[in-house]
């Protein structure tokens, strides 16, 4: 696939602080709460980056929202200085929806982990990524049940020994980022606990798409799952197992950025750019702005290949409506066609009955 370059401008949400919003900080977004995660978990990571990002959010305190629903991320509002709500188990996706309908105004963030997620929450999160509300989806990955002392999850890799699976987990894996995109997903994204530069940045990019932005995040359980991810997340051993997603960028990786990924048919195959079979040219140019989820779906299957590297970025950022916004507009539609709704005169519609 040769390489083209494209113009194009994001559509986005501004973040600049408007006039008349105090200035905060880091410390403004900490509550008083003793964060209560293990020591050493991924988990302090991801708090850290959320929290020194919002200030540059621009928007007031009272107007942010954190809901989670069961496991170790999902302690995740006690700690943030903003409104939030610790709801019941994979149902954070329905109380974040009804959130954002009753208050479009209000910035709306769910905070999930791959089981609470991906398991009893499964259908609550397609819905929520063809539905397209205007909400920011951190899902912290870790492959593990960790709150109910290490059973195996949704994404935990086949052959997974834990207490439920003494013997090996039979079950293929759920790829976060495939189910994300098959259910429409409209902004999709991978980062890591353990970059903090590079989850500031994406989480920032989620809040400036307008519709459902989602983020997997390889999280670390040092407790019952430790290391499940440092081949993509240690220095020694990064560079040449991930590949960072740039628009309009070739896709190239490796520790002395000789590596690229190049389309061999209808597969991915790495090549050396630097003994002269191949160059850059030669290679996969990132397009996240391109409706068509070919190739977002191409990259998202490159994390369940062998000997592949493992894509982290932003697969795909694109406009759709939003789900609120053709609410309210279905609504002023109807109050203009048929007037104010009479809700006593729909309390005594059609047959009514007593019952003595």
């Amino acid at each position: 696939m040769k390489r083209e370059r494209t113009s194009r401008t994001k559509r986005s949400r501004t973040s600049r602080i408007p006039a008349g919003v105090p200035t905060l900080s880091k410390k403004d977004f900490e509550s008083d709460q003793d964060t209560r995660w293990c020591p050493g978990c991924g988990d302090y990571s991801i708090l850290a980056q959320t929290q020194r990002i919002m200030p540059e959010l621009g928007i007031p305190r009272e107007n942010i929202v954190f809901i989670s629903g069961i496991g170790c991320s999902s302690r995740f509002p006690y700690y943030m200085n903003t409104y939030g709500f610790h709801t019941i188990h994979g149902r954070a996706p329905t109380i974040a929806s009804g959130v954002k309908m009753a208050n479009p105004n209000l910035s709306v963030w769910v905070i999930t982990g791959d089981g609470d997620a991906l398991s009893i929450g499964g259908n609550h999160f397609i819905h929520m990524m063809r539905r397209n509300f205007d909400l920011n989806v951190l899902l912290f990955n870790n492959r593990i049940y960790g709150l109910t002392k290490g059973q195996y999850s949704p994404t935990s890799e086949q052959g997974k020994q834990t207490y439920s699976t003494p013997l090996g987990s039979l079950e293929t894996p759920f790829n976060p980022i495939s189910l994300a995109l098959a259910s429409g997903a409209t902004f999709v994204a991978r980062s890591l606990d353990r970059d903090p530069d590079h989850l500031r940045t994406v989480i920032k990019s989620a809040f400036e798409h307008k519709g459902t932005s989602f983020i997997e995040i390889y999280q670390n359980c040092n407790i019952y799952n430790d290391g499940t991810f440092f081949q993509y997340t240690e220095k020694e051993t990064k560079a040449d197992n991930t590949v960072f997603l740039e628009h309009s960028e070739p896709l190239v990786f490796g520790a002395e950025r000789n590596k690229g990924i190049r389309l061999n048919g209808f597969q991915p195959e790495v090549v050396e750019t630097t003994n002269g079979d191949y160059t850059t040219d030669d290679l996969i140019v990132h397009d996240q702005y391109t409706e068509d989820t070919t190739l977002a779906n191409f990259l998202a299957g490159m994390s369940d290949t062998p000997d592949m590297p493992h894509p982290i970025g932003i697969f795909r950022s694109v406009r759709h409506p939003c789900y609120e916004d053709a609410m309210t507009n279905q609504i002023h539609g109807a109050k203009e066609r048929v007037g104010d709704g009479d809700l006593e005169a729909l309390l005594n519609a059609g047959e009514t009955w007593t019952v003595s």
